[in-house]
């Protein structure tokens, strides 16, 4: 799977979804990622509920079943085409450092061995990056 869940060619060979404590992690690191997006002025107006709790869900499920988990993500919404699901919002630099400034807090919250850690960052960083929708003027 690219970055961006588009295709399953680079998706891990073993499973961290099992070695990092399987679901009650992926839901930990979502829940620390949206303590910060909630009080963000830059990316909470991304996020039409309310709640926030149907994104954390759907982030939740998504990263659950692409580091090996159940694939209850495809069965409830379908092929994961994160960036046809974000073209809708404008996702600049400036965006894709707040995501990852919030993400890199929950990564570093989870302690996990450096290996784990390094594997879901990388991956993390790439997706952001593979997001990002709008050119920014340089001026």
């Amino acid at each position: 799977m690219n970055p961006a869940g588009e295709s399953d060619r680079s998706r891990p060979s073993a499973t961290l979804f099992d070695a990092i404590g399987g679901e009650p992690t992926f839901r930990k690191l979502v829940d620390e990622f949206y303590a910060g997006v909630a009080t963000d002025p830059l990316l909470r107006p991304m996020y039409p509920e309310e709640d926030l709790g149907p994104a954390a869900d759907r982030l939740t499920l998504f990263l659950i079943q692409y580091w090996g988990g159940p694939n209850t993500y495809s069965s409830q919404r379908g092929h994961p085409r994160l960036r046809m699901r974000h073209a809708p919002f404008r996702i600049g630099v400036a965006e894709r450092d707040a995501w990852l400034r919030h993400m890199r807090r929950a990564v570093d919250r989870l302690d996990l061995p450096q290996d784990h850690a390094t594997a879901l960052w990388e991956y993390l960083e790439r997706a952001a990056f593979f997001m990002v929708n709008v050119m920014e003027d340089p001026a």
